[in-house]
């Protein structure tokens, strides 16, 4: 019996959170000079969901052995949360932990998907199983789903919608052996959805073969919100008029035509080797009082945040420096995966 078929669905996140589980940056062998800053981004991101106060979701952070531990102690010694030690491949928990639903009275489960290393582009030690270990620390009834699918790939609003791409979920590199048609309705009866809205591709240089949270979200019920080029010579510039274009057409599960805002692209922002990063703001994590915003340390940093303060009126939007999570590969929805709340 899957997800669906027994009551379960994944709640919007903007509706209240119980948890957010997340990974401590601590391999030194992929992060090499970047550890301490990606460290630092890190802990700022949870000191700012940590300052919704009392309402702030409970933090569970993975370390990944006894040094990483002690560091972590030291750097969220002001933060409340509790620490596990498990072993991981790197941070991204969105694609490698599992997807937290609930039922209408209010009782959570969790969803395991496989993980295959975002198409066998990057296999680590340890992501392939923690799904099913943060699953067991967090006790819930346990659904295992024998497919491919990150957490990062889908985006729902608790009423029957999923938003997604093809470049990612019908990506030969996933599931090669279901067909588009079997892959949707796989997807609605894990994530409890009926209806699914396709956007086509992704941004440049993006390991993840276009997660859809780097590039358009849900903001509310029947409401998208998507990224404009910073200019004509923005690296995803075509791209991002697509996606617009796209969302602009769609219907949601409740026949709403989608309202599309859109906030600044980050541009241009390249690593070491002069190469396009996949920059975004809307890779931003949505919890209890809080919107936290990825910045890049560009011009477009202030315009993003005062989008995101219209989009999100009864939240604080708090704008933390993501330059160093992104030479990992993402930001901060990437790296979070939260637990809804079982209140009704």
């Amino acid at each position: 019996m899957t997800p669906k078929q027994n009551g379960f669905y994944a709640p919007a996140e903007w509706s209240h959170h119980d948890a957010i589980w997340v990974a401590w940056p601590s391999h030194e062998d992929l992060w090499q000079d970047g550890l301490r800053a990606a460290q630092e981004s890190f802990t700022e991101l949870l000191r700012a969901v940590a300052s919704a106060g009392d309402d702030a979701a409970h933090l569970h952070v993975c370390v990944a052995d006894s040094s990483a531990d002690e560091g972590c102690s030291r750097a969220l010694v002001d933060v409340f949360h509790t620490r596990h030690k498990e072993a991981f491949g790197d941070i991204w928990l969105r694609d490698t932990a599992p997807i937290f639903l609930r039922n209408a009275s209010g009782e959570r489960a969790s969803a395991v998907f496989r993980f295959n290393g975002w198409g066998g582009k990057y296999v680590l030690p340890g992501d392939d199983t923690l799904a099913g270990r943060v699953a067991d620390r967090a006790g819930f009834r346990r659904f295992e789903l024998p497919w491919v699918l990150e957490g990062g790939s889908v985006e729902y609003d608790g009423e029957g919608t999923v938003l997604t791409t093809r470049q990612c979920l019908l990506n030969a590199n996933r599931n090669p052996s279901k067909s588009s048609a079997e892959i949707e309705a796989a997807v609605h009866l894990a994530l409890g959805t009926e209806k699914a809205l396709w956007v086509t591709g992704g941004l440049l240089n993006d390991h993840t073969d276009g997660h859809i949270d780097t590039i358009a979200r849900l903001v509310a019920p029947g409401v998208a919100v998507c990224m404009e080029p910073a200019s004509t010579s923005d690296p995803n510039h075509d791209v991002l008029l697509a996606i617009r274009r796209e969302l602009e057409a769609m219907t949601d599960a409740r026949g709403r035509r989608l309202q599309v805002h859109v906030v600044p692209s980050p541009g241009l922002v390249a690593d070491g080797d002069g190469e396009p990063m996949p920059a975004s703001h809307v890779n931003y994590l949505v919890t209890n009082g809080v919107v936290v915003v990825p910045l890049y340390e560009t011009r477009h940093d202030d315009a993003a945040l005062k989008a995101f303060e219209s989009l999100f009126p009864g939240r604080r939007v708090v704008g933390v420096q993501a330059r160093a999570i992104l030479a990992g590969g993402g930001a901060f929805h990437c790296i979070t995966q939260q637990v809804p709340s079982s209140r009704p």
